[in-house]
């Protein structure tokens, strides 16, 4: 038999956690984090992090378990979560991920042979240090020159999965496409069901302006202050995070405070564009419009009674 796994994904600020809780207390389910971002111990304002108080008594994993300077790969992800539902399932809870961390999702979702290509620390330093030198533009193109088929992929603003996508050709010998060529091969091992949710494009911009100036009246920049303070510097991918970089420019100087908040907006609804294109790419995401339902409760008596009609 199937284990069971439900998947709650969506933009930032789409309303996810808060959906997935409700659902998660009606099913007798746990949920199991797909942010890359709130793995990280003291990153919480800025990551958007669940507190005690929302979880409402449901369980959450893989949240808030490693320090800033740890690396965690999308293969450390796959297996750490493939452990937790196996485990949810044995007990008779559901598994619910809930995020939109897309790699992390489709690492459950699909067999991704290259995650298992380890990293190399002295190459994405290298690497990144390059585009430091030279520019994004310059290290995408230095990708176009060995894989252009995933170059093509990349804006020159995704300097991580294009440092990523380098590693792989460079360790693997192959193409990220080749060494990943199962990369749209469903796993089979679940009885899966994935919801998006979405909204107006325009609505979805303001909550997430919102959401910034929120995290700042709650002291993102005093948390990128203590970070720094306890010697976290830009160089580690944690603080590479939307919010985090920025604001460590503008704590040394470079950047001016309107100027930051204005780049942190912009950087997180393009970021929130990307992942709805990159859901988009699957055909078995059941999307869910927040804006035809009157209210949170709604949106979960639809996720419940699909749920229960078709894996229960």
């Amino acid at each position: 038999m199937k284990e069971k796994l439900i998947v709650i994904t969506g933009p930032t600020a789409v309303g996810k956690t808060s959906i997935s809780i409700s659902l998660a207390k009606r099913l007798d389910g746990e949920i199991i984090s797909a942010d890359s971002m709130q793995i990280y111990k003291y990153m919480d304002i800025g990551t958007a992090k669940v507190t005690e108080a929302e979880m409402d008594g449901i369980r959450h994993h893989m949240v808030d378990f490693i320090k800033p300077d740890q690396q965690f790969t999308v293969a450390d992800y796959k297996e750490n979560a493939t452990k937790i539902i196996h485990s949810l399932n044995k007990q008779g809870k559901l598994p619910i991920i809930a995020g939109g961390t897309g790699l992390y999702i489709n690492s459950l979702a699909y067999e991704l042979n290259f995650v298992d290509v380890p990293p190399n620390q002295k190459l994405r330093d290298e690497l990144e240090a390059y585009a430091e030198d030279f520019g994004n533009l310059a290290l995408l193109d230095k990708l176009q020159g060995i894989d252009p088929v995933a170059a093509s992929k990349y804006t020159e603003n995704d300097i991580q999965r294009i440092v990523r996508a380098i590693e792989i050709t460079t360790i693997s010998g192959k193409t990220y496409d080749e060494y990943g060529s199962n990369f749209r091969a469903p796993n089979h091992s679940y009885d899966l069901l994935m919801y998006c949710l979405n909204m107006d494009r325009q609505k979805l911009y303001e909550r997430i302006n919102h959401r910034v100036d929120i995290m700042l009246q709650q002291g993102l920049v005093q948390e990128v202050q203590s970070l720094m303070d306890m010697g976290y510097g830009k160089d580690l991918v944690s603080m590479k995070a939307i919010g985090y970089k920025e604001i460590m420019e503008y704590l040394e100087g470079n950047e001016s405070y309107p100027d930051t908040v204005e780049k942190i907006k912009k950087l997180s609804r393009n970021y929130a564009k990307r992942q709805l294109t990159w859901f988009r790419r699957d055909d078995r995401v059941n999307w869910i419009d927040v804006e035809d339902y009157d209210s949170m409760n709604a949106i979960v008596d639809h996720l419940e009674r699909d749920i229960r009609k078709k894996i229960y």
